[in-house]
């Protein structure tokens, strides 16, 4: 048995139940097999794969909060701290009934890499609670929020751990979560991004990980002698990620015509219209299904149907493991030139294998999506000069990462023989700077 095999089955028996983060650590591993190879007696001697695979740290903890009728509630916060080998830990706050320890270590693994990727000084991590923000009231929110922050700033500062938004936790839950941090420790320090304009955010945040998407994929297909204009996309979700993806998808001449939530898809030949979507999703707050009131020639569908769509591209924007592999092979059959991975891990894994064996141009989450963590990390360097950038600074900066990012992943896999495997060289390219400030490190 190879290394990579030893320490793959040691993740399995030493984390039991948590599917999603044997999936994460499985994807990766399989991929740095060349790598390993090439280095296993160094790495071996180091245990280089048995650290990267062990947070360095678990943090879990209760949070009561009264809701508006007086009951006390009681919701599990997480937070794991992965690695900070190359930076302050980094990652999102994901607020959803889905929430356990097994998503969110797959979530903070996935995030070293994906830090790793965008070549900024930022280290892997992630959190969040089993809290679900939808239906309650701001009042409720607030009293989450405050509870959740007040166990969880004892482990995070502006240079030891940044934490963000994610699903569940946007501008709201954030500005919560600030202004109690900054009543407890009585200092004004960029410890949280995705902050409001008015008080250490940065503008482009609220795009960044959708644009980011589409200027890897402009990118990806660009370099693959395709062009972006003109295609016809399917995207999944219609959240902050999917919202914005469309919306840079449609200003780069592409035409989307789908979008999705947790109870139906919508169809609109003529193109999602983004102003549409952001009033039902950002405004109201509403499902996917009022989309038909305002635009009556589109239609719905309830459950799921997005990948039967005839498309050139997909954007699967929604959650992990909603692409199957059944999924796969219609877009196959329907001529899809190219997937790219708005969510973290969307894709199952015998999904993306037969997507790559039938010549589908794939861009993997940790880089595709890096576009978020990406102007997070803008953000906190603004806020340690305490500067604001123009929109145009931060997204030209933006691009510029990620079609950095692109060209990395690019590389790494042509150097290693597997050119075009761009889940093979995102990952490659991401460990090799982790694992080498690891080294350097000594043992800790």
């Amino acid at each position: 048995m190879g290394y990579v095999d030893e320490v793959i089955e040691l993740v399995i028996k030493k984390n039991p139940a948590e599917p999603e983060f044997h999936q994460a650590v499985k994807e990766v591993l399989e991929s740095l097999r060349p790598v390993v190879d090439a280095n296993e007696e160094k790495f071996r001697r180091e245990a280089l794969l048995e650290r990267i695979v062990e947070p360095d740290r678990q943090i879990k903890f209760r949070v009561p909060w009264v809701d508006d009728k007086g009951q006390v509630q009681v919701n599990t916060g997480y937070r794991v701290q992965f690695n900070n080998s190359i930076g302050p830990y980094k990652g999102g706050l994901r607020l959803h009934p889905s929430v356990n320890l097994g998503i969110i270590k797959f979530l903070g693994f996935e995030q070293i890499f994906k830090n790793s990727l965008t070549g900024l000084p930022i280290g892997g991590g992630k959190g969040g609670s089993d809290f679900d923000p939808k239906g309650k009231s701001d009042r409720e929110v607030l009293a989450f929020c405050t509870s959740f922050i007040t166990e969880l700033y004892k482990y995070i500062g502006a240079d030891v751990d940044v934490p963000a938004g994610d699903i569940g936790t946007g501008a709201r839950e954030i500005g919560y979560m600030f202004g109690q941090f900054k009543k407890i420790k009585g200092t004004y320090e960029g410890v949280l991004t995705g902050k409001g304009l008015t008080y250490g955010g940065s503008l482009v945040r609220t795009e960044a990980t959708g644009y980011g998407l589409l200027y890897l994929t402009e990118e990806m297909l660009k370099c693959n002698g395709l062009d972006i204009a003109g295609k016809t996309v399917v995207v999944s979700g219609s959240g902050n990620v999917a919202i914005y993806a469309i919306q840079k998808a449609h200003q780069l001449g592409a035409k989307v015509v789908t979008a999705s939530d947790s109870n139906g898809w919508v169809y609109d030949a003529d193109g999602i219209d983004v102003e549409t979507l952001k009033e039902i999703k950002e405004v109201k707050r509403a499902r996917l299904t009022e989309y038909v009131k305002y635009r009556p020639k589109a239609e719905y569908h309830e459950g799921r149907g997005v990948w039967n769509v005839k498309c050139d591209i997909a954007l699967p924007c929604a959650t992990q493991n909603e692409l199957l592999l059944e999924d796969a092979k219609v877009l196959v059959e329907n001529g899809c030139i190219a997937v790219a991975e708005g969510a973290n891990m969307p894709t199952t894994l015998d999904a993306t294998e037969y997507l790559l064996a039938n010549g589908v141009l794939f861009a993997p989450g940790k880089a595709a999506n890096a576009g978020g963590v990406a102007t997070s990390a803008l953000e906190m360097s603004q806020n340690s000069e305490r500067l604001s950038w123009t929109f145009e600074e931060v997204d030209a900066k933006l691009k510029q990462i990620m079609v950095n990012i692109f060209h990395n992943m690019s590389n790494a896999a042509e150097r290693y023989n597997a050119k075009g495997n761009y889940v093979v060289g995102a990952n490659i390219a991401g460990f090799e700077k982790v694992a080498t400030a690891m080294i350097a490190q000594g043992i800790w």
